[in-house]
């Protein structure tokens, strides 16, 4: 079953570092079997009071390769540099 890692970035603390992590993300997302479904853009609240400021989400074939992704040493570095760049929610979620 596919799984889904969805990240709410509330507020960039440091672009540079950032522009640094966008640049080097994909291939390490690639590798794990990944792909980036949701990248910001417009989006419309339906319900509730829940306002997401800059949505992403990625696809992993299983929420098992979006946990290695997410804890391997090839992600690690470029993990640290966006954890300390943001502010940011973060869940993982197993698909149907």
């Amino acid at each position: 079953m596919p799984a889904y890692c969805y990240f709410d970035i509330l507020q960039v603390n440091n672009e540079e570092n950032m522009q640094e992590y966008r640049e080097k993300v994909l291939p390490v997302v690639d590798q794990f079997g990944g792909r980036y479904v949701v990248i910001g853009g417009p989006f419309e609240i339906k319900e509730g009071a829940w306002k997401p400021d800059f949505p992403v989400m990625i696809e992993f074939p299983t929420l098992n390769d979006a946990n290695k992704w997410y804890n391997s040493d090839e992600y690690r570095e470029l993990k640290e540099l966006r954890i300390s760049s943001v502010e940011s929610n973060a869940v993982f979620f197993q698909g149907i």
